[in-house]
């Protein structure tokens, strides 16, 4: 069993986002840490990008400021290994955007990813459409590591690093059947339309979209986007198998004088909400 499916096995897990780098990259890698240690069953690690179409102004600042601070991929896969050196077994999903992936080089990222200990990838900007290349590459390494038995048992610890696919409210009938029958890992369901930050209150519609869903896969469903106090994670977590928070998150941490600290409330808060 990989992380990412031991993970689900005690349903709905806590998914927070927080990003790499912000308030600087001690802190940051401090904070994943302290997550992982105080709740959270699966961690989103933000690469930071110039341009983060998806996101909303609390993420924006803070990758602007991670990016400032001299935040690169590099120092993202080295902060990854970090954490895993220092104990820290749940999932850590890359979540960032195809430019500076492109720009490090494809191949090396998802090998690099996969050294430093990653679990999988959330490329907001890269749809399933445009995605055959990222793919394959992903396959052509599993292929390469069951070429290279140590290696293989190595990263296997890990399972093979899927490609999340993002799926929203507004997606066509047959685009949802054609994401959902083909995903891997998990399935990450946009609540609302619009860009990442928290709500007064959870869609009405949000339980109906779900059942959509799981129509066509048998793969968990993790809803994000909206999510900002833990009765609205508690009430997502009774028709989804995880909750993504992400805006909250870093708004909470991100403006405490003391964010360590503020993470380990803001997991354990979270954590009880659910159950």
């Amino acid at each position: 069993m990989n992380r990412i499916e031991n993970a689900f096995k005690n349903k709905p897990i806590l998914m927070p986002y927080f990003p790499l780098g912000y308030p600087d990259l001690d802190t940051s890698i401090d904070v994943i840490e302290t997550l992982a240690k105080n709740g959270a069953d699966l961690i989103e690690v933000g690469l930071s990008f110039s341009d983060p179409l998806a996101d909303g102004p609390v993420i924006q600042q803070a990758t602007q400021i991670a990016l400032e601070k001299g935040i690169t991929v590099k120092k993202s896969m080295a902060a990854v290994a970090e954490l895993r050196k220092r104990g820290v077994t749940i999932p850590l999903i890359l979540m960032g955007y195809f430019n500076p992936m492109l720009a490090y080089g494809l191949e090396k990222f998802i090998h690099d990813a996969r050294e430093a200990g990653a679990d999988g990838f959330i490329i907001p900007d890269l749809p399933l459409e445009e995605a055959g290349e990222f793919q394959s590459m992903l396959n052509a390494g599993r292929v390469d590591r069951e070429a290279l038995s140590l290696s293989y048992r190595k990263v296997s610890e890990g399972g093979d690093l899927p490609l999340i696919q993002m799926l929203a409210p507004t997606s066509p009938d047959e685009r949802m059947e054609s994401i959902a029958r083909n995903a891997k890992g998990f399935i990450y369901l946009v609540s609302v339309t619009g860009v990442t930050g928290a709500r007064t209150a959870i869609s009405d519609g949000l339980g109906d979209l779900i059942q959509r869903v799981r129509e066509h896969t048998s793969v968990p469903v993790c809803v994000g986007f909206g999510i900002g106090t833990p009765e609205q994670a508690a009430q997502v977590g009774k028709l989804a198998d995880g909750v993504i928070v992400g805006s909250a998150c870093v708004k909470t941490i991100g403006g405490s004088e003391h964010p360590v600290e503020a993470a380990k409330e803001f997991a354990k808060e979270f954590r009880k909400a659910l159950g």
